[in-house]
């Protein structure tokens, strides 16, 4: 793990909140001169802590109100498999996010579809007829009580 002193950790803290900071507003709310802030800045993406700038976009806003998650059984638990159900995902805009677990289910997919047609498409002609795939269990999204917002990055913890 790379070494954070507690000004990266404010420094991190901030881009998180806001990425489009410039190094001006930077240094006005982590009391370093713009010089500093861009130097720490480069350095954090340099080293990859920081992996990126992005958008976040609202799905709704999108077409996209279904909110599910997917559990999957992989048909046979072999390296090979795997690799076969990982490129499945990586060319899957529907999925968010993919987990690979322990216990009972291999994987859990956090999936955006417009609608239950869509969703259905996704289970049934994506999904299940892979060769990788053995079973899938759905779980429809209610609410959505705590969005990921950011690392806790707190100088303070």
């Amino acid at each position: 793990m790379m070494q954070l002193d507690r000004l990266d950790l404010k420094l991190l803290a901030e881009l998180q909140r806001d990425g489009r900071l410039t190094n001006n507003d930077l240094s006005e709310r982590i009391g370093l001169s713009p010089s500093q802030c861009s130097r720490r800045r480069a350095r954090l993406e340099e080293d990859k802590v920081i992996r990126g700038y992005r958008a976040d976009i609202d799905r709704q806003k999108m077409g996209l109100g279904l909110l599910v998650v997917i559990s999957v059984t992989l048909a046979t638990h072999n390296r090979d498999n795997a690799k076969r159900f990982a490129r499945l995902l990586a060319d899957l805009p529907e999925v968010l996010e993919a987990f690979s677990l322990t216990g009972e289910m291999d994987y859990h997919l956090k999936v955006a579809t417009k609608d239950l047609a869509a969703l259905s498409h996704f289970v049934n002609e994506v999904l299940l007829p892979h060769d990788s795939v053995q079973h899938v269990k759905t779980s429809i999204v209610l609410n959505v009580l705590k969005d990921f917002e950011g690392l806790a990055v707190s100088p303070d913890l």
